[in-house]
């Protein structure tokens, strides 16, 4: 069964904004690197995927966690919702990782630790998925999928410090909480647009989703018929 959701025009709109601004800035504006050229514009793409790819991860372990340990259904169905959105993610990080390592590096694919570890986190990704989709019971689906999250969040601060920990084909992080950016601002700009276009897609995939999960769990809830009438399956999407 599935639900229609309800959307926004306004909210639609300022996601295109923010991110064909920042298309607009990272590839037409931001001056071309000395040592890289022009392939490094993939970067306003790359970077912020990856970023997402990272912290929706660790969403889906802590909606977990907090739906096992306090049994709140809610919580383990954001951590479901949140799953395809990150794996989508990571997968963008990977395929324009591939783009960009092909000029930089001249190959597309590297054993390389970050690109390994990243790699590792789609097929976490796709694992949850299947996982919770397997088993019926929502009770112990979400179980499985809490143990699964939490376990593959280790991955994570692998992915993160991997450059740090080995000696890692993969650059350096040019943006750092401790130290001035090593990127011209322009460039800045147009990375943190982004990033933030992909915040606001992925809150209005996830609660758009949550929805949806939430309405086929309770489909049989009296509020549901109060609030969609007497027939829930009139609502269903054809």
């Amino acid at each position: 069964m599935r639900w229609p959701a309800p959307s926004h025009p306004g909210a639609g709109a300022w996601r295109w904004f923010l991110g064909w601004s920042a298309s607009y800035i990272g590839f037409f504006v931001a001056p071309t690197d000395f040592q890289q050229g022009e392939s490094y514009r993939i970067i306003f793409i790359h970077v912020p995927s990856a970023w997402m790819s990272m912290l929706l991860y660790l969403s889906i372990a802590f909606w977990s966690a907090l739906g096992w340990g306090l049994n709140a259904r809610m919580a383990s169905t954001l951590a479901r919702a949140v799953a395809p959105t990150g794996a989508m993610f990571t997968a963008v990080a990977l395929w324009t990782g591939a783009l960009w390592g092909q000029p930089t590096w001249g190959t597309y694919w590297v054993w390389d630790a970050r690109l390994t570890s990243e790699l590792i986190l789609l097929l976490l990704y796709l694992g949850y998925i299947a996982l919770v989709e397997a088993i019926d019971d929502p009770r112990r689906s979400a179980q499985a999928g809490a143990v699964l999250s939490m376990v593959g969040a280790l991955n994570v601060p692998i992915i993160y410090f991997s450059v740090r920990w080995w000696n890692t084909l993969h650059q350096g992080s040019s943006i750092s909480m401790t130290a001035a950016p090593k990127m011209a601002q322009t460039m800045l700009l147009a990375m943190l647009l982004m990033t933030i276009a992909f915040w606001a897609y992925s809150f209005a995939a996830i609660f758009t989703r949550a929805r949806a999960l939430t309405l086929d769990l309770e489909h049989d809830a009296a509020w549901v018929g109060e609030r969609f009438g007497a027939n829930p399956a009139n609502h269903k999407e054809s």
